[in-house]
């Protein structure tokens, strides 16, 4: 508060020398004795408040704090009057943006906190001004960025696995890039379909058009007819306007469908009629609307079994199957397991602010040796919880994992009691159905739970 300067404005010097003396204490004082006097000062000093007798001769209080808009707009302007006249007062206020008016005589102690008030708003003011300018330069920093990144096409190179487990699928990949060819991605859960399939967007040429995702067995069928061909107003209870579906959003770019097999058979035949027809028809709606998008799907149940049971219709999976691209899973890439599991250590320490240099050999060498039946996912997860167990400054070791990845240790450590060989060939039991079935809904068929009960053993697994 001490650096704010006050310009104290009055044609009586004996006024100057009274309001000097009751502000000096506290603020850099400025003195005028008159409107052409201050607004000189004003164009060379930063002042906080202005501190104005109402009627002076030739140019008035009011005239002054008007024409002081122009030089300092966010200085805090007030008054000192014997004046009564209310309209008069009122048209002061609308003129010159007056903060205070301090009636004549004036108290001393009263002036020094209305002063004191008027310059801690007007550092507050400044204040703000500096955050928003620091912001809109960080906002304009990352919009600059972020054009960047989407002129900048993804890249396969910097893959994890690209040379080594993913390079065969990485290679086909590539061999799409630049069509519109419908890509079905497969593989299990947590394999990197979506990955993938951003990927494969983000190197063709759409990648200057919408990418928009959306999980078929995440919702019931009247919501994903909703959310993937939109619906008119009143078309179902709720619809109160109009809306456009994934399919019109994403016009000129991809739409990435996953986990396609979950599809109900009238979904089905809705999306086969888009892939053959090239429109859409919103809920509710009798008219159609072209679209232009490339379709990527991607399943980790096997299409084949589900077409020949009937759960699939075969032309859809012929229009899908125009080129398949088979991820594999995490067992069949041991190779990569090791980088993966620094990359996120590495993430997941950044983003905890704790500092775990590494991931003991130890540690790495049970990773490297669990079959991971939730893939990549899974290994992510598990890297996020140890980073949270670890002490900060050193190592995850074997003890941070869970115990489903140290139970081969603890196998040989000692007699396996009941109750954990139970739970050991429940395990394999469920990583086996998952695997084999694709989906949960037939693994949990296969394993006479129901879906909701599978997902709270497998929950339960991850803890």
């Amino acid at each position: 508060m001490e650096h704010s300067t006050v310009l104290i404005v009055d044609d009586e010097r004996r006024v100057l020398d009274a309001l000097e003396a009751i502000l000096a204490a506290e603020f850099r004082v400025l003195r005028a004795d008159g409107g052409e006097a201050a607004l000189r000062l004003l164009a060379a000093e930063e002042v906080a408040v202005i501190v104005t007798d109402y009627r002076m001769p030739g140019m008035s209080g009011v005239e002054l704090l008007r024409r002081s808009q122009d030089l300092a707009p966010d200085t805090i302007r007030i008054v000192l009057t014997a004046y009564t006249d209310v309209d008069s007062l009122m048209d002061a206020i609308n003129m010159g943006r007056i903060y205070h008016f301090v009636p004549k005589p004036w108290n001393p102690g009263d002036l020094l906190i209305v002063v004191r008030r008027a310059a801690e708003r007007y550092a507050l003011a400044r204040e703000n001004t500096r955050l928003r300018d620091e912001l809109e330069v960080a906002y304009n920093a990352l919009h600059r960025e972020a054009g960047e990144a989407r002129e900048r096409p993804l890249s396969f190179d910097g893959l994890i696995g690209a040379q080594t487990g993913l390079r065969q699928a990485v290679e086909l990949a590539r061999k799409v890039l630049d069509s519109d060819t419908t890509v079905l991605l497969l593989g299990e859960t947590g394999t990197g379909k979506e990955l993938f399939a951003h990927l494969i967007h983000g190197n063709g040429p759409r990648r200057t058009g919408r990418f928009v995702a959306q999980n078929c067995g995440a919702l019931s069928e009247p919501l994903l007819e909703s959310e993937l061909f939109g619906h008119v107003r009143g078309a179902f209870t709720g619809a109160s306007a109009e809306r456009r579906g994934l399919f019109e959003e994403a016009n000129g770019g991809t739409i990435f469908l996953d986990e396609v097999g979950e599809m109900s058979p009238a979904m089905q035949l809705r999306l086969l009629r888009v892939l053959q027809e090239g429109e859409v028809r919103r809920v509710g709606s009798s008219t159609t609307r072209p679209v232009d998008v490339r379709v990527l799907a991607a399943t980790n149940a096997d299409l084949d079994a589900d077409v020949e049971a009937g759960r699939f219709r075969k032309d859809l999976y012929y229009r899908l199957n125009v080129f398949p691209l088979h991820l594999p899973p995490l067992r069949d890439r041991v190779e990569d397991i090791s980088a993966l599991a620094n990359d996120f250590l590495k993430t997941y320490r950044e983003r905890a602010r704790r500092a775990i240099p590494a991931i003991s050999p130890e540690a790495l060498a049970l990773l490297r040796s669990y079959p991971f039946p939730g893939n990549v996912r899974e290994l992510e997860n598990e890297i996020e919880r140890a980073v949270a167990l670890a002490e900060s400054g050193r190592p995850i070791h074997p003890e941070h994992l869970s115990e489903r990845i140290r139970v081969g240790r603890e196998k040989s450590e000692g007699p396996v009691t009941l109750g954990a060989a139970i739970e050991q060939l429940k395990r394999r039991m469920i990583e086996d159905a998952l695997r084999e079935c694709g989906s949960k809904t037939r693994a949990a068929e296969r394993l006479g739970l129901t879906r909701q009960s599978l997902q709270q053993m497998l929950r339960r697994r991850q803890t």
